[in-house]
């Protein structure tokens, strides 16, 4: 059995642990995140393995990368991966509310579940949850906070304003 790799990273908002096994990212977290996922026993400190995650997302938040290329292992329920698949199809400094995203995923009435699953989101702004709000636009719920959800989306926003 492979083990988790980990490493740290500095970001415009906060540090970020990232996690990885058998060949694939398994989480991104912020610091003070809602639903942290612990690390496994044995997990294996590696800046090496996530160099080119690191570039990726050092291009993002510098606004000169919007579609991640990443290979990743998300674990869940199916449901929250149908979840998490759909995020991944909202463009990026796009937004779509929890309504919306239920009827993606089959439900239009699975609005709280759709909620639920997005906070479950194990890979932060790659699987980009911060972009779903209340369907009156407000910036509801964010695992990682408000205040960080509020910069993503005005990053985000800024960004594509660019020539």
């Amino acid at each position: 059995m492979m083990p988790t790799l980990t490493t740290t990273i500095e970001s415009p908002i906060g540090p970020l642990l990232l996690s990885a096994s058998a060949g694939a990212l398994t989480g991104l977290q912020m610091q003070n995140q809602r639903h942290f996922r612990e690390l496994p026993e044995g997990a294996v400190h590696d800046d090496v393995w996530f160099t080119d995650i690191k570039e990726q997302l050092d291009a993002y938040f510098s606004g000169d990368l919007r579609e991640f290329d990443v290979t990743l292992n998300l674990v869940g329920t199916d449901f929250q991966r149908r979840v998490w698949a759909q995020l991944q199809a909202i463009a990026y400094g796009e937004t779509i509310s929890y309504g919306e995203l239920a009827a993606r995923v089959g439900n239009a009435h699975a609005s709280r579940a759709v909620g639920l699953a997005n906070g479950r989101n194990p890979v932060s702004i790659i699987v980009p949850c911060h972009r779903v709000i209340g369907a009156d636009g407000s910036l509801t719920g964010y695992g990682g906070g408000l205040d960080r959800k509020t910069w993503l989306l005005a990053h985000e926003t800024a960004s594509r304003r660019e020539p």
